[in-house]
């Protein structure tokens, strides 16, 4: 189950870092382009209205940032100074680590609930009753952005989402550390989806140790000819 939870977060950032950098490429030619004085096209381009695509991009980009801090949490890849910590004996350091952890459960704990209870009475509350045939009489139904006109209640929903989710991933760490003594440790080196040659770096060690052999070989073991 979670390796399907792990697999839907790392495709709705991808999604979202992909959709928002082609519409922010479109959206930039056809400025560019629109002031082109070419008969035909450039009334053409005038006419299509990309003015939402901005607001959709900042949008998207804070979707991927809460959805990328919760990301950031599972994998290792959040800064932390650790300094003080890696010097302390197992006993202490196994208790700050955890007092850490706890800390960044409670805190995204309490922002995801402060958000979802924002997120419900911005317009949620309204959607929903609206949705289940209710009264909506003395419900408010919530205000609408700008350019795309959506409720706000759903652009805020990454808020709670995000947050809860980054409590998840918190609480899974901690429950590993806990259990292993070990955190998830983040390597620059590596590139998720490529898989490394291991041909080519065991025979570069079977290189490396042959030219070492023949090196002591001609060296008599250690002596210089």
């Amino acid at each position: 189950m979670l390796k399907y939870l792990d697999r839907l977060e790392e495709i709705i950032i991808a999604f979202l870092v992909g959709a928002a950098t082609l519409i922010i490429f479109i959206a930039v030619l056809h400025r560019y382009t629109a002031g082109l004085a070419i008969p035909g096209l450039q009334d053409w381009l005038l006419e299509i209205n990309l003015g939402w695509a901005q607001e959709l991009c900042i949008y998207m980009f804070v979707w991927m940032a809460k959805f990328g801090a919760a990301y950031g949490v599972r994998t290792g890849i959040h800064v932390g100074v650790d300094v003080l910590v890696t010097r302390l004996p197992d006993t202490w350091r196994t208790k700050c680590v955890l007092l850490g952890i706890s800390g960044g459960i409670f805190f995204t704990g309490t922002i995801g609930y402060l958000g979802g209870s924002f997120v419900w009475d911005n317009g949620m509350h309204y959607a929903v009753y609206n949705l289940l045939g209710l009264d909506v009489s003395e419900v408010i139904q919530g205000p609408i952005t700008p350019d795309l006109e959506w409720p706000t209640w759903i652009i805020y929903s990454a808020v709670p989402l995000g947050s809860f989710l980054m409590c998840f991933r918190f609480m899974q760490v901690g429950w590993k550390y806990f259990l292993t003594r070990e955190l998830p440790q983040h390597d620059e080196g590596h590139v998720d989806g490529l898989e490394e040659n291991t041909d080519s770096v065991d025979s570069t060690d079977k290189t490396d140790s042959g030219a070492a052999q023949k090196l002591d070989h001609e060296t008599g073991g250690g002596g210089a000819k």
